[in-house]
């Protein structure tokens, strides 16, 4: 690395100038007047703010906070210069570079209605496209450049993007691309670009490696951290639903009819949990697509064009192939599975909750998993409600206030002559004029010969709640308290006394002939009895068995949930091999 592409340390800034768009080019306050923009939002206030002209930035700014129009401004002057015009299509004059291909089209349709009024162009190079079609663009010119890490550098190796003449870089969720593993690209790209040229580093979160970034590639950068350090996400309400660990799938249902969401997005750690989650979803009737790592991108933007037609209104995905997906009405995001960091539940969350909408995260946890929920909301610096799962009950209680509510609304509407035929028919009603329906009165002053009204309304009801997905019932969870150190000894090996002692003995249907030992055994047992690593004492592995001690007060909800098997490991079997005791009982959190 050539030494004068080194920078000194960011400095940090609380300042953010709130202002208006007076001061912009005139094209580009026409374009934002265009789209609706009135005032510019906290980052694009900050970035525009007098003592940020021509500086280098690292802005830490949530996703959804509008940080596409913010580094699009940021950089006008750069491009425009004192000018209202940008010159002629050339080799590109900024280069934005984005974690995933989603995203970089994104940022290339939010500048092109940015800068097209200025006479703007803008190349895309993005992995998963046609290259040779990228470099016909490039070489017939572009003043701005978005593309994802890879396909960039491929197009400058190649000598298809020239760097030259490049003013201002962007790095767009540049904590992203370095979890993806794209630092030897970005640290090949920056290289490749002038020296004298002014570089943004836009991040959700600013952890030690794009700090070291910032120090590598920026200088005299200002620091500008726009989200409240305190209360990041202000507009998600956070909330953390405990289950019984056979339940999830069943909570998810429910959660998904209670809110009823335009669009909702459910998370889930590996291809195999979209693929079977998505399966559940769509046989139970919901319009789901799944987006996962094995997809073509084909396929992707037929998965996305389907959510924001609103084909489709649930959308299960990895953690990787959501980043960089923004649709405006996503007003709900799930998490099947707990997220395994407390930046990846930020970015999560941050599906929601954009563009001052409001939103809700939503994570179901298992009571074995109760310790990492939290552990995780409270490195993230959120506070969630907890409480159960929406239960089927709620659920049918919120089905009829919405199936009254469209009912009212189609009596509302205006009736056509062969809709009222075809209810004089069933009901034996003589019917008013159309603008006096109120007035129905019966035929010659006789009882009515056709369908009871009240029975015709119950057929009404029968077809909105038709296409409705049925609700789940949830097995009742008790939030059970962790016993003080002593209480019971959760960490004897095998060997012990008999099953007579203070625990209560299962019978488990695989041994050592089955290849079992206790590294498998213990997160099996957790797993299929929906306990946690304290509440399961000695475990004795023998020929074709083996047996396990679980802790007499979890004893009754260890046997229920071992009795549903599901899953690879549905065949091995559970039994009690003594009464299980009545007491005591379990305190339940209301």
């Amino acid at each position: 690395m050539e030494e004068g592409c080194r920078a000194q340390a960011p400095q940090t800034t609380g300042r953010l100038s709130l202002m208006s768009f007076d001061t912009l080019p005139a094209p580009l306050r026409d374009a934002l007047t265009t789209r609706g923009y009135a005032s510019p939002t906290p980052v694009q206030a900050a970035v525009l703010a007098e003592d940020t002209a021509g500086r280098d930035m690292l802005v830490s700014a949530r996703t959804g906070s509008g940080k596409t129009v913010a580094y699009g401004l940021a950089m006008a002057t750069d491009l425009l210069g004192e000018g209202t015009r940008l010159p002629p299509p050339g080799a590109p004059l900024a280069l934005i570079v984005a974690p995933t291909r989603e995203l970089a089209l994104q940022v290339k349709a939010e500048l092109t209605w940015l800068y097209g009024p200025a006479g703007g162009r803008v190349a895309s190079c993005v992995g998963g496209m046609d290259p040779v079609a990228e470099r016909r663009v490039l070489q017939n010119g572009a003043q701005i450049a978005v593309g994802t890490p890879g396909r960039v550098r491929d197009h400058i190796e190649r000598g298809n993007l020239r760097t030259s003449d490049i003013r201002a870089v962007v790095l767009d969720e540049a904590d992203e691309m370095l979890d993806l593993g794209f630092r030897e690209e970005l640290e090949a790209i920056l290289g490749a670009l002038p020296e004298e040229r002014r570089t943004l580093l836009f991040s959700a979160t600013v952890p030690a490696p794009i700090a070291k970034m910032a120090k590598d590639f920026q200088r005299n950068a200002l620091r500008l951290e726009v989200s409240s350090k305190d209360e990041p996400h202000g507009d998600i309400t956070y909330r953390a639903a405990l289950v019984s660990s056979g339940d999830v799938e069943r909570a998810v249902v429910n959660a998904l009819r209670l809110e009823d969401a335009p669009i909702s997005m459910v998370f889930c750690s590996t291809r195999a949990a979209v693929n079977r989650l998505h399966g559940n979803l769509t046989e139970r009737g919901f319009e789901t697509v799944a987006l996962s790592g094995e997809l073509s991108q084909a396929e992707r933007t037929r998965a996305l064009q389907s959510l924001r037609d609103g084909k489709a209104r649930i959308c299960v995905a990895t953690d990787v192939a959501a980043r960089g997906i923004d649709l405006p009405e996503l007003d709900l995001v799930i998490h099947a599975e707990l997220p395994r960091d407390p930046e990846t539940l930020l970015h999560r969350s941050g599906r929601t909750g954009r563009a001052g909408r409001k939103g809700t995260s939503l994570l179901v946890v298992p009571p074995s998993r109760r310790r990492i929920a939290e552990r995780l909301l409270h490195a993230a610096r959120v506070q969630a409600e907890w409480g159960p799962a929406p239960s089927a009950e709620q659920v049918r209680a919120k089905d009829a206030e919405r199936i009254a509510a469209r009912a009212t609304e189609i009596l509302g509407e205006e009736i056509a002559e062969e809709d009222l035929a075809i209810a004089r028919t069933l009901t034996g009603l003589q019917g008013a004029p159309k603008d006096d329906t109120a007035g129905w009165s019966q035929a010659d002053g006789a009882a009515p010969s056709g369908v009871d009204p009240l029975a015709l309304a119950a057929a009404l009801v029968k077809l909105l709640r038709a296409p409705l997905p049925a609700p789940e019932e949830l097995t009742s969870v008790s939030d059970r308290p962790r016993r003080a150190p002593g209480d019971y000894d959760g960490a004897r090996g095998a060997g012990g006394p008999p099953p007579s002692s203070e625990g209560v003995w299962f019978r488990v249907s695989v041994g050592r002939d089955g290849q079992a030992d206790p590294r498998w055994m213990l997160p099996f047992l957790c797993k299929r009895g929906d306990v946690s690593r304290a509440e399961i004492g000695r475990i004795r592995i023998q020929g074709h068995e083996s047996q396990v001690e679980i802790a007499p007060y979890a004893a009754a909800h260890f046997a229920a949930n071992a009795r549903r098997p599901g899953g690879e490991e549905a065949h091995i079997r559970v039994e009690p091999m003594q009464p299980i005791p009545r007491g005591p009982r379990r305190p339940v959190r209301r």
